[in-house]
């Protein structure tokens, strides 16, 4: 491997809580590829409400999903929907598809707000209940449902092309009016997705899973909207040859050599390939929480399991350089550090220090 580029979503903390986490945080072998690496560009500060976060944007952008200049992203969530039908083995379709997931809507004191959908935990017969449950009412007004696994059904809407819609993660804690499909069909979407949770009040299986101390699943999330004809035409394009720990929809995204995710990082180090990714969200769940004595935890964590071994391996050049993309709710800092970097400088070491995290 000669260079590594690792995608940490929530590596970044709130502006607010950031220097009081770092003081806090033993991560030495982080704090030591933060303090020898460069800015490979300037800390960038997205818009707090665009319809996805950060690295989901990132990845987009990566694998040629959006446009590379990033020009208008934030009206709209990733088109996801035509990658993970072909991920899916669904080749053969036409028309703009979208992306459907189960959901638990609760009511705080005067909105809604859409719980983590990671936080679900729906299995796959459960999700297949919940399917042919809401299936005819997709049926009547003619609207194609696919099934495609427990936390992932996709609809056909030609007509709902320009539906501008918010990805799940976007939306997490938040009211969701703010997050709710603007466009083309977002009256008959509302009018659907009611019709949805009027049926799935009523179903046992939501009892079933209240007495197990599981969240309801009330509601369905709409987003990821794209033209599989215009998709099918032309390939993915990806900068890497390997990528590593892919969760979540950009699963679908994974080149050919891809990893399974209990990848370790000698697994890594030993696969040939000049450019590869490495997807590290163990800090995304907290972060959508906002659990951040949980995120001191996973950033502990991910520091023995992964910084300290790939630090070393930069150290003796077993790997030539590598990149930290840190993502926040509305910030991205992409750093570079390379075996040179790491060396002593001048006659004194470089202190480490996570300052970067609170930038």
């Amino acid at each position: 491997m000669n260079h590594l580029d690792i995608l940490i979503p929530f590596g970044l903390p709130q502006a607010e809580l950031a220097r009081d986490l770092t003081r806090q945080c033993k991560a030495p072998a982080l704090a030591t590829l933060l303090a020898h690496s460069k800015n490979s560009h300037p800390l960038q500060h997205l818009d707090p409400f665009s319809r996805a976060l950060p690295h989901e944007h990132w990845i987009s952008r990566q694998f040629g999903l959006t446009s590379a200049d990033g020009k208008d992203e934030r009206s709209d969530s990733p088109p996801a929907s035509a990658a993970i039908l072909r991920a899916h083995g669904q080749h053969a379709l036409e028309g703009h598809w979208f992306v459907l997931q189960p959901a638990h809507i609760h009511v705080a004191r005067d909105h809604l707000v859409l719980t983590d959908i990671g936080q679900l935990e729906l299995d796959e017969a459960h999700s297949r209940r919940l399917f042919q449950s809401a299936f005819p009412l997709f049926e009547e007004i003619g609207r194609t449902l696919i099934y495609v696994d427990a936390a992932t059904w996709m609809m056909r809407a030609d007509d709902w092309a320009g539906l501008r819609t918010s990805s799940p993660q976007a939306a997490s804690g938040r009211n969701i009016d703010i997050w709710m499909p603007e466009g083309p069909g977002e009256l008959a979407w509302r009018k659907l997705q009611n019709e949805v949770q009027m049926q799935w009040f009523s179903e046992s299986l939501n009892e079933e899973r209240e007495m197990r101390g599981k969240k309801a699943v009330n509601s369905l999330w709409i987003w990821g909207g794209a033209d599989v004809t215009a998709a099918s035409a032309k390939s993915l394009t990806s900068p890497y040859q390997t990528a590593f720990n892919l969760n979540g929809w950009p699963q679908a995204l994974a080149v050919k050599g891809s990893q399974p995710s209990d990848v370790t990082a000698d697994a890594i180090l030993t696969a040939t390939a000049e450019r590869g990714l490495l997807m590290l969200d163990d800090l995304l769940e907290a972060g959508l929480a906002n659990e951040w004595g949980v995120w001191l935890q996973r950033m502990e964590a991910l520091d023995a399991a992964w910084f300290a071994p790939l630090q070393q391996a930069l150290r003796e050049k077993r790997l030539e350089s590598l990149s930290l993309i840190l993502t926040g709710q509305d910030k991205l800092l992409h750093l570079t550090a390379t075996a040179s970097s790491l060396r002593k400088f001048w006659g004194f070491w470089i202190k480490p220090s996570l300052s970067k995290l609170a930038s």
